[in-house]
C-alpha cells in the first residue's frame, strides 16, 4: 500500500543543523499545517534518530532517509529496516546521491523495504538510471541530477528534458511506478513546472530547510501544486 497521495511534496532534511531534534519537529508541524490548509500531500524524511519523535508529533508520513540491506543480527552501526519501521517510519529513500549504493544493494534495500512494509523512493541521477530503477519495481523513482542538488537553479529550468524523458522511460518499463523530481527545487513555479513535465511531485531539501521563513516557502510550494 502506498501511503503517499500524489501529487506530493517530499522534504528530505538530510543532516542540516536546522533540522535536528526540536527544529525538525517544527518543520514537520509547519508542513502538516500547510498541508491541511491547502489539501496538498506532504511527507518528511528525517534522520533515523528523529523518526520516533517526529512521528509522535505530526500526522504527515514520516520517512527514513536510508536503510541498509540487512536483517536483524550482528550489524553494528547499520540502519535496520525493521528498526525504522518500528520507530514510526512508513517509507524510506534509497540510493540518494549523497548515499550512493551499488545496483545489487539498491535491489537488496528495495527487497527489504517490501519485506518490512516500507514505502520506497529510489533516487536516480539521469534517464538511464531512472529506467533501470523502474525495472526493480519501486513505488517511486525520484530523478535528481547531482550537480543541481542544493543549487539555485531548479532541474525544471536547467534540464527539463531529464524530467520528461525519465517519466517516459519509467512508464515504458513499469506503468505503476510514480516519478518525482528534485534538485534545486525552491518555489511554487518549480513545482508547477515539474508537474507539467509529467512528474507526480517533488523531492527537495535545502530550499525549505535553509529558508528563513519556512512557512512562506512551504506554502508557495503547495500553491505550485494547486
Amino acid at each position: 500500500m502506498i501511503l503517499l497521495q500524489t501529487p506530493v511534496i517530499v522534504l528530505n532534511v538530510k543532516t542540516y543543523g536546522q533540522a535536528i531534534g526540536n527544529n525538525v519537529i517544527q518543520i514537520a508541524k509547519i508542513m502538516e499545517e500547510v498541508g491541511k490548509e491547502t489539501s496538498v500531500s506532504m511527507a518528511i524524511a528525517v534522520q533515523a534518530t528523529d523518526i520516533y519523535r517526529v512521528k509522535h508529533e505530526v500526522s504527515i508520513p514520516v520517512w527514513a532517509e536510508h536503510i541498509d540491506p540487512i536483517t536483524p543480527g550482528s550489524h553494528t552501526g547499520w540502519t535496520l529496516p525493521e528498526a525504522v519501521k518500528d520507530a514510526g517510519a512508513v517509507g524510506t529513500l534509497i540510493n540518494h546521491s549523497e548515499h550512493r549504493l551499488t545496483l545489487a544493494n539498491i535491489d537488496a534495500c528495495l527487497t527489504r523495504a517490501h519485506e518490512t512494509g516500507l514505502d520506497n523512493i529510489i533516487c536516480t541521477n539521469n534517464v538511464a538510471t531512472s529506467k533501470a530503477a523502474a525495472a526493480l519495481n519501486p513505488q517511486f523513482v525520484a530523478v535528481e541530477p547531482p550537480e543541481l542538488i542544493g543549487g539555485d537553479i531548479s532541474v525544471t529550468a536547467a534540464d527539463p528534458d531529464i524530467v520528461s524523458n525519465s517519466v517516459d522511460a519509467v512508464k515504458t518499463v513499469n506503468e505503476s511506478v510514480k516519478v518525482l523530481c528534485g534538485a534545486g527545487v525552491k518555489n511554487g513555479k518549480d513545482v508547477s513546472k515539474a508537474l507539467e513535465l509529467g512528474s507526480e511531485g517533488v523531492l527537495l531539501a535545502s530550499g525549505v530547510v535553509k529558508a528563513k521563513n519556512k512557512r512562506e516557502v512551504i506554502k508557495d510550494l503547495a500553491d505550485g501544486i494547486k
